[in-house]
């Protein structure tokens, strides 16, 4: 009688998987799973902006805000340097005497005025200067009514670093000596961060000058401020120390103010 055939398959482990089945998954500890070929980052969340070249992930590269120009505020602090220098007694105490015209003839011809050119610089094209420069004429005249003449102008130009402001004003002067100090004390009061003024050579001109260091919206600036019998005047140039600025002071003040 013939026998029944053998179990063709082998008797599989106790409690084992089945032979041919998937291995489980690895538990911690076990082998790292397998890196994306290529190398490709992963994918971004929802709502990420796409990567630009040379930015994080997630920052949609916008340009920053261009910085704005500071000469807008460096005027303005000028002329508060000039509103100051007649408001607070100085400018105006020079014309308060008018009796002693015997004694100053000569003052009674002066003249300042805003030339075309300044000491090799062009007026100013720049609108916020041109605007400034207008607002300085104005408050000049309004504050000294009895000025026989005023001047108020930028030159040059915030580029190039040659920026000069000049603000003037021509009348009597009893006590030249007086009204300087009086200018400079008033002009200290200001926002710009004067310095020590000291004397120099007036020029030709005569009269009594000082110039010094100075300082507004971080911008360096050269003060220089005269005064005679006949005249009171300031230039502030941007940019330059008060020794650059009074080594320009003759020549500039000698194109500002005229004598008839």
């Amino acid at each position: 009688m013939s026998q029944p055939p053998a179990n063709p398959y082998p008797p599989q482990p106790e409690g084992g998987a089945p032979y041919g089945s998937y291995p489980p998954p690895q538990q911690p500890g076990g082998y790292p799973p397998p890196q994306q070929s290529g190398g490709y980052p992963p994918p971004q969340q929802p709502g990420a902006f796409p990567a630009q070249a040379g930015q994080p992930y997630g920052d949609p590269g916008l340009p920053p805000a261009p910085k704005k120009s500071n000469v807008g505020k460096i005027v303005l602090i000028s002329l508060a340097v000039v509103l100051v220098l007649c408001l607070g007694g100085g400018a105006i105490a020079l014309f308060a005497v008018k009796d002693e015209v015997k004694d100053t003839v000569d003052a009674t011809k002066t003249r300042v005025v805003a030339p075309a050119t300044l000491a090799g610089r062009a007026k100013s094209t720049d609108p916020a200067l041109l605007n400034g420069a207008k607002q300085l004429e104005t408050e000049l005249n309004k504050s000294l009514p009895d000025a026989t003449s005023t001047a108020g102008a930028f030159y040059g130009t915030a580029t190039k670093k040659n920026l000069v402001m000049i603000a003037a004003a021509s009348g009597l002067n009893a006590n030249p000596s007086k009204t300087l100090d009086d200018t400079i004390k008033g002009a200290g009061q200001s926002d710009v961060q004067l310095g020590e003024m000291k004397t120099v050579d007036a020029g030709p001109l005569g009269g009594e000058a000082k110039c010094g260091d100075a300082e507004a919206a971080d911008v360096p600036l050269g003060v220089c401020v005269w005064s005679d019998k006949g005249s009171l005047g300031m230039i502030i140039i941007y940019f330059k120390s008060g020794d650059e600025a009074a080594a320009e002071l003759a020549t500039i003040r000698g194109q500002i103010e005229q004598k008839s």
